[in-house]
């Protein structure tokens, strides 16, 4: 069994190095995840076209959160893990037989605390506020990265 990924972000993503940063990353998660039960990743992009506000934008993720996913909120609240406290998270998870994992990334206001507090899971990248989009990033880097620890390669090291 495979642990899909999906990264539910608010906003779109414009053309631009944050972009293909994230692409780049999501495409080598999917190459080195494979062979570990691990992937495909994808993106699921959101809009609250109509300006509800946080509210608006949970539910719009809400929608976008595949059914029985484990969901894992971005969050400053949320725990900051190492980068091989990640990976055997993802790990633990696959593991379990869990077949989806949804990450949930906030627009410029955050998560709405009814979707913060719905996860399963809180994530931080750290103490210091991130632009969204540089949390896509960063987010898919660390896929990345957890998929090479499992994996064994040399592309992590402590």
């Amino acid at each position: 069994m495979s642990l899909k990924v999906h990264v539910c972000a608010v906003g779109r993503m414009r053309s631009g190095p944050e972009k293909d940063l994230f692409d780049e990353y999501l495409t080598r998660f999917d190459k080195t995840g494979r062979a570990l039960g691990l992937g495909p990743a994808r993106l699921h992009e959101v809009e609250d076209r109509k300006g509800g506000g946080m509210s608006a934008e949970a539910a719009l993720l809400q929608g976008a959160i595949p059914g029985g996913a484990v969901v894992c909120a971005l969050d400053e609240r949320g725990r900051v893990m190492s980068s091989p406290e990640f990976a055997q998270m993802l790990a633990r998870w696959r593991d379990e037989g869990r077949g989806d994992v949804a990450f949930v990334i906030g627009g410029a206001d955050g998560l709405a605390p009814e979707l913060r507090e719905g996860a399963d899971a809180a994530l931080s990248l750290g103490r210091m506020v991130w632009p969204h989009m540089l949390a896509r990033v960063m987010l898919s880097e660390q896929l990345y990265r957890a998929a090479s620890i499992l994996a064994g390669s040399p592309y992590h090291r402590l």
